[in-house]
């Protein structure tokens, strides 16, 4: 379903172990990963990470050490995306490459599907 790449997966790893550390279950956290309709182009990608147990219409996925949880709402515009980092001077960080993505803005936050689904709404970036 997703994958992550090596430059997101070293940066994650490290948050992850972090966000573990401070949170008041003390218990290893898990990479969320969503979408919701808005932005520019009908969809915004979302992350955060979550310490509470899965819901039943989660997907959990086990990728390399990192947990990462995906509604069923989200998996289906998610299919064979991948979560990378980027490093670069003007403005660097996590970013996703959805192959279901037929139209993104340019601040690369939110994307169109080929169905046209989502809701489009003006971009805050």
């Amino acid at each position: 379903m997703i994958t992550v790449s090596d430059s997101a997966r070293t940066q994650l790893t490290g948050l992850i172990d972090q966000q573990s550390q401070d949170s008041p279950t003390a218990t290893k956290v898990a990479l969320r990963v969503f979408i919701e309709p808005g932005g520019c182009s009908g969809f915004s990608y979302g992350m955060g990470f979550d310490d509470q147990q899965p819901s039943a219409e989660d997907q959990v996925l086990e990728l390399d050490g990192i947990t990462v949880y995906v509604d069923s709402y989200s998996a289906q515009y998610l299919e064979g995306a991948e979560i990378d980092y980027v490093d670069q001077m003007m403005g660097g960080g996590f970013t996703i490459h959805n192959p279901n993505a037929v139209r993104s803005c340019s601040c690369g936050h939110s994307f169109q599907t080929a169905d046209g689904a989502g809701e489009a709404r003006a971009c805050s970036h």
